[in-house]
């Protein structure tokens, strides 16, 4: 019986969600796919970044926990703007298609 519950509402959470989504407009959805580029890219970067760091902690962990402080910037800095452009977007959908 609690599968039963969990399973109703976890349908009812999906449908829910995908009501909400098809209310964005062709023009928000292509911003929030942008945001979600640069998310993406920014959390490339930043393990990029963490793997040159583990490379290097065997000769200085100082160096390497510069590394990851760089890299956890990055990552904040990317998820930031990806915010940002998902804000924006929403205030300029006005009309849902």
């Amino acid at each position: 019986m609690k599968y039963f519950k969990k399973s109703v509402l976890l349908a009812a959470t999906a449908v829910l969600g995908l009501g909400v989504a098809a209310c964005d407009s062709r023009q928000e959805n292509a911003a929030e796919n942008a945001a979600q580029d640069v998310r993406e890219a920014s959390d490339a970067a930043a393990d990029a970044i963490e793997n040159r760091a583990d490379a290097v902690r065997e000769t200085s962990e100082a160096k390497a926990d510069n590394m990851e402080n760089k890299a956890d910037a990055v990552r904040e800095r990317g998820d930031a703007k990806a915010d940002n452009m998902e804000d924006q977007a929403d205030k300029k959908d006005t009309t849902p298609e």
